[in-house]
């Protein structure tokens, strides 16, 4: 009885103390930012947006930030620094919705940065849903200040395995300046590849009303963007609208929602050129940017050098939209783009 008493005392023994020092690797190593900014010489993995952009959010040091879905993935910050004097942290989200930027807001602006700017990709389409729907559950215990539920954390296998012991077996630290770049190379930025792989929408009869998305719309703005630009007076907020490739709109008018859709970039933009540390930037309607299918790898994801061209635009002023009379402007050479481009020619090829 006193051997099995023994052998029990110290097997308890044996799991606390292993419990204790997994615990405080991942303190140690903390491979997901939530205690400290990343270690010096340390080959950090950093490849999953949801589990750790809420840390480097808390915890890197940055004077602006990059929001948005996958049209932002391709930004190189270095870029930032170089035409605008700002040391910026990607933090994007492939296909965020407007709640999945306001939940990286509300630590951006709780960290101890001062944000000088927000550069926020805005996707029409993620507007027209609900205004608490995410892409993908986030982990909750991340985005909180609950210490006790960071047992999850903590002791996840996951974590342990292939973001701390994987790393040191095999370094390849992640470039923070390039974080979720896209796994596309440059040979799959072709309009054979694009043409291949693209699959048009099916075929809507009834056009949708011209307002339809107008009040999702707002509702999004008011809820997950509009309170922080309010909140953060001192912040420059950069909104720009990517420009998503010809077969992109070519989907629009096949799903006969062309209006809608064009009163909703109407209504954003009208709604956030009213506050004073707005500006806005409009791309889709460069022609030479949208029409030019060997810039994509597929119908919206462009090169890395249009995320370039773009942020020379934003230090420069080029492509800026100032006024609701500059927006129906850009609206007008938007749909001549569209008016003019040859999609019966474009499909008659072979690829």
């Amino acid at each position: 009885m006193n051997r099995c008493k023994k052998w029990l005392a110290a097997t308890l023994a044996a799991i606390v103390i292993l419990l204790i020092m997994t615990g405080a690797l991942v303190i140690l190593v903390d491979p997901f930012f939530q205690y400290h900014a990343p270690l010096e010489g340390f080959p950090y993995l950093v490849d999953n947006q949801l589990s750790q952009n809420p840390g480097m959010a808390k915890h890197l040091k940055y004077d602006s930030v990059i929001l948005g879905s996958s049209m932002t993935v391709n930004f190189d910050t270095r870029w930032f620094a170089e035409t605008m004097g700002l040391e910026t942290v990607k933090l994007c989200y492939s296909g965020a919705y407007p709640k999945d930027q306001a939940n990286i807001m509300d630590l951006i602006f709780d960290s101890p940065n001062r944000v000088d700017a927000v550069f926020l990709g805005v996707d029409v389409m993620t507007y027209t849903g609900g205004v608490d729907e995410t892409k993908y559950p986030i982990p909750a215990y991340l985005y909180d200040d609950n210490y006790l539920n960071d047992v999850q954390y903590l002791y996840n296998k996951d974590v342990v395995l292939n973001y701390i012991l994987r790393p040191l077996a095999d370094p390849d630290k992640t470039d923070l300046a390039t974080v979720y770049q896209s796994w596309w190379t440059d040979e799959y930025y072709n309009i054979q590849w694009v043409m291949h792989n693209y699959e048009p929408s099916g075929v809507v009869e009834n056009e949708t009303p011209s307002d339809a998305y107008i009040e999702s719309t707002d509702r999004n703005l008011r809820a997950n963007l509009c309170p922080y630009i309010e909140r953060n007076p001192d912040t420059v907020f950069y909104i720009f609208f990517p420009p998503y490739s010809i077969l992109y709109w070519n989907d629009v008018m096949r799903e006969n929602h062309l209006e809608a859709t064009m009163e909703e970039y109407r209504y954003i933009a009208d709604t956030l050129l009213a506050y004073d540390n707005v500006r806005v930037f409009f791309f889709p309607d460069q022609d030479w940017i949208v029409t030019d299918l060997n810039n994509y790898a597929d119908y919206t994801h462009y090169h890395r050098d249009v995320n370039h061209y773009m942020t020379e635009c934003f230090a420069d002023g080029t492509c800026e939209i100032r006024s609701a009379e500059e927006m129906d402007g850009a609206l007008s050479r938007m749909r001549a783009v569209i008016d003019a481009f040859d999609f019966e020619e474009l499909f008659s090829r072979e690829y």
